[in-house]
């Protein structure tokens, strides 16, 4: 992959991003998005777990529809049909990251429990394809260290 960090994006990867993008926009996606920004902060791979197999609610939904946007999206990028430099601009994926590591910590026991050793698993490889994806994730690992501790603060 890191060969294709030096290939220059083409139109066609621009058009295929902005249509990504677009997708995101959808309503029901937002509020998917907007529940694992906002509220979802899983603290080990029982709270994913048990959403995960509560079938039909809500939340087992958002789960599965932003979890899985991204594993796509990373697919594409794996797979050659979009370019990963465009793709890993924080514009475009820094989402990604974000629900990426909400989850890394407890990652492994997740797809033990849930029988998934694929799991996140486009993302994971996407982001550990490259130098740039393991900066962006390292720092944005940072980010939420800072924002579970405030949170924990302002709780106690």
């Amino acid at each position: 992959m890191e060969d294709q960090m030096s290939t220059k994006p083409t139109p066609a990867d621009a058009e295929l991003i902005l249509k990504l993008y677009d997708l995101r926009r959808e309503a029901e996606m937002r509020k998917a998005r907007n529940w694992w920004v906002g509220a979802f902060w899983p603290q080990n791979a029982d709270e994913v777990a048990k959403i995960a197999s509560a079938l039909g609610t809500q939340e087992n939904n958002w789960l599965r529809q932003v979890g899985g946007y991204w594993e796509m999206a990373a697919s594409l990028v794996l797979h050659g049909a979009l370019n990963e430099d465009l793709f890993l601009e924080g514009s475009f994926s820094g989402e990604m990251f974000f629900i990426f590591a909400k989850v890394r910590p407890f990652l492994k026991e997740l797809r033990e429990k849930m029988q998934a050793p694929k799991l996140f698993g486009n993302v994971e490889k996407l982001i550990n394809n490259s130098q740039k994806g393991r900066d962006i994730l390292k720092t944005v690992e940072e980010r939420i260290a800072a924002r579970r501790k405030a949170m924990a603060e302002a709780a106690a």
